[in-house]
């Protein structure tokens, strides 16, 4: 038996291990390997990448908690996300939906084009999700949702919206292209910018004591933002191209309005904000094409 013993060939170990029995570095690299492969495999890898440009677009003071919304969120985009089967759980889950289109909407502002025509691209597939039931695509009735839900979470007067609204929204049950609506994503976050911009000239203008304008005051500068809009007229100039105009509406030329509207020597009528940013906006919605 010791013979035999002595004869019998020593078990080399295997490979891809030490003799303690532990894994040997090409065992290690081989693993981590395989878990880069599974998190390429099951989309972690572009989830996370795709996070992260999102981050750098918006550029967040808090990225922590902005990359919690936006995991929070990203669960919204599959169809199946319940609520498919009946009406209360739909109505839920189209608004959640809204939801997600309008946070992804303000993730850039419109002037940065690539990056916010991009996330126009990613509300629209989040709101075009079709359930159990539904064909994909989008609707008059959602788009025409999305945008007055802008408009009042913009905190622009009802009233001052209203025309432009009119113009952009879509029938219920109409198709809604991708060229439509980003346009009418644009439009709107332009008017409500113009809208501010108004707010803040009108401001420059109000007596506080009569907490008011005067009209010939307010009238006279609408003339010379209606002739600074001019300016940028053109069948093709974008929404964008009339708030460029408009900002060039300088402080001379302001000043030079008021002078003449003061000269004039008229009775004094207060002219109230509300009345200001109606006709402020009706200059810049008139230029605007409706849908269609």
């Amino acid at each position: 038996m010791a013979a035999l013993e002595k004869r019998r060939p020593a078990v080399a170990p295997g490979p891809g291990f030490s003799d303690g029995g532990r894994p040997t570095a090409s065992r290690a690299a081989a693993a981590a390997e395989s878990e880069e492969d599974f998190l390429r495999q099951v989309g972690v890898t572009e989830m996370l990448r795709a996070a992260l440009l999102k981050v750098l677009e918006a550029r967040p003071e808090e990225p922590i908690a902005f990359l919690a919304r936006y995991f929070e969120n990203l669960g919204l985009r599959s169809p199946a996300s319940g609520g498919a089967g009946d009406p209360p759980g739909q109505l839920l889950l189209q608004q959640q939906r809204l939801s997600r289109a309008l946070w992804h909407l303000r993730l850039a502002h419109h002037s940065q084009r690539a990056a916010f025509n991009n996330n126009v691209s990613v509300a629209y597939e989040c709101l075009s999700a079709g359930g159990r039931k539904k064909k994909p695509g989008l609707d008059g009735r959602t788009y025409s949702e999305l945008l007055r839900r802008i408009c009042r979470e913009g905190e622009a007067p009802e009233a001052t919206v209203a025309p432009l609204l009119r113009k952009i929204q879509c029938r219920d049950h109409e198709a809604v292209p991708l060229g439509v609506f980003r346009a009418g994503m644009r439009t709107c976050f332009v008017l409500l910018e113009f809208v501010a911009r108004a707010g803040a000239l009108y401001r420059l203008l109000e007596d506080p004591a009569l907490a008011a304008a005067d009209r010939r005051v307010g009238q006279a500068v609408l003339d010379t933002l209606e002739g600074a809009l001019q300016t940028g007229d053109s069948d093709e100039a974008a929404p964008a191209r009339y708030l460029e105009a408009g900002s060039r509406l300088g402080p001379d030329n302001v000043a030079l309005a008021m002078d003449r509207a003061v000269v004039a020597r008229r009775p004094c009528v207060p002219m109230h904000r509300e009345e200001f940013l109606e006709k402020a906006a009706a200059l810049f919605i008139a230029k605007v094409k409706p849908v269609g």
